[in-house]
């Protein structure tokens, strides 16, 4: 394989450093931006290269019995959660109720969050992914991204419009539960990784019996550095390698920044236009209180989200040309329909729900937010839900066939 597509990777990748150093030293709040945008690219660069994907991962696991995707998952919460309990352990020594970390996302649990869930699981069935995996597939050239993330943007739209509705039945008096703070740091630490550890015993039952196929080129020796420097652009990363890294990010952010979440920007973008045009009430009861991926009108969209979401495109866009996988085609009117109306219900759930599988589940989960476990169990029980009624239409329309 020829090396010059990774050297245009790594010179991609080497601009945004180098607009990293230009951040800090000219614009306010300099630092926190540039750490959002390496702190992105890295992140890109481990999604594309791994293809952590929730959807794609539970989608191996329900059509194919294949867990090392959703184990992938397991690990980067288990090491989120290790790694979180440590930083916040600093910040708040001793938690009580009624006290929570700033910023963290940890939100209201009631009916509405299951709702969100579910929607935001059938809008990754219906589009083909996640928000997130959305964002590094826009790097490779998807056809469907660029709908799907259009389509987010006016389920926002439509979340903002049923907002005060379902603030005033569900939300405004639903508890918000932050586990440390009635368990201890150690408890819930312990009751997580309790969890997670009995959830991959559960899925590990799956590699009974089976061999996995073996990476290209492995012969056991440790390779040449030329030759550990291919491997990183052929085919992809091991499971454990993408669980592994979005973990220690996802911990890692922290300490210089809000928590991951790639809708906050999106979100904003979406209020800004839609209060422009008096598409949605003036007043949005109780929303701005909440911490998570917030949806508010920013003074300047030069934010830390902002420029993590731009290290995402560009590390994934960097990866995606070193590992020859920039594919771009021209879309087709069923990828435009499957982008815009699996986008409308992962917007709508990701508004409704402060956040999406990064930000609600992954974030929200790593700090012992009860919001996130509950919102992830919904999401993948309508992405199982949603796969079933794929299947059964493939089978129903392969019976008409004969």
């Amino acid at each position: 394989m020829s090396l010059v597509s990774p050297w245009i990777g790594t010179a991609l990748a080497g601009a945004v450093i180098w607009l990293a150093y230009r951040l800090q030293t000219v614009a306010a709040g300099g630092r926190t931006l540039a750490f959002a945008l390496l702190a992105g690219t890295v992140l890109g660069l481990v999604l594309q290269r791994s293809r952590f994907c929730f959807y794609c991962h539970a989608r191996d696991w329900f059509d194919r019995s294949d867990p090392r995707g959703l184990l992938s998952i397991v690990l980067a919460l288990a090491v989120g959660s290790v790694g979180s309990t440590v930083v916040l352990g600093g910040w708040v020594p001793t938690p009580v109720p009624g006290q929570l970390p700033p910023d963290m996302h940890i939100g209201p649990v009631s009916s509405a969050l299951v709702a969100a869930g579910l929607a935001f699981g059938a809008g990754m069935v219906v589009s083909g992914s996640c928000i997130s995996a959305h964002w590094y597939r826009l790097a490779e050239g998807s056809a469907v991204s660029p709908f799907a993330l259009v389509g987010s943007a006016l389920g926002f739209v439509l979340g903002f419009k049923t907002w005060n509705p379902l603030y005033s039945a569900q939300i405004a008096d639903a508890p918000v539960v932050w586990l440390p703070a009635h368990l201890g740091y150690g408890g819930a630490l312990a009751l997580q990784l309790g969890v997670l550890a009995a959830l991959a015993a559960w899925l590990w039952r799956g590699f009974a019996g089976r061999t996995w196929p073996a990476r290209a080129g492995g012969d056991g020796r440790a390779p040449s550095l030329g030759a550990a420097w291919r491997r990183l652009w052929t085919g992809r990363w091991p499971y454990w390698a993408g669980g592994l890294a979005v973990g220690l990010i996802g911990a890692l952010v922290i300490v210089r920044m809000r928590p991951l979440g790639v809708t906050a920007t999106l979100g904003g973008a979406a209020r800004s236009a839609a209060e422009r045009h008096g598409w949605i009430p003036e007043r949005l009861n109780g929303l701005d209180g909440f911490a998570g991926c917030a949806t508010a009108v920013p003074a300047t969209w030069l934010t830390p989200n902002a420029l993590l979401l731009a290290g995402i495109v560009a590390g994934s866009f960097a990866a995606a040309l070193a590992s020859r996988q920039f594919a771009p085609r021209w879309p087709t009117w069923r990828d435009a329909a499957r982008g815009l109306g699996g986008g409308v219900l992962l917007g709508w759930g990701a508004m409704t729900g402060l956040g999406c599988t990064i930000g609600t589940l992954l974030s929200g989960g790593m700090v012992g937010a009860l919001s996130g476990w509950v919102f992830g169990a919904a999401v993948f029980t309508a992405v199982g839900m949603g796969l079933a009624v794929l299947r059964w239409h493939a089978a129903r329309r392969a019976g008409q066939d004969v």
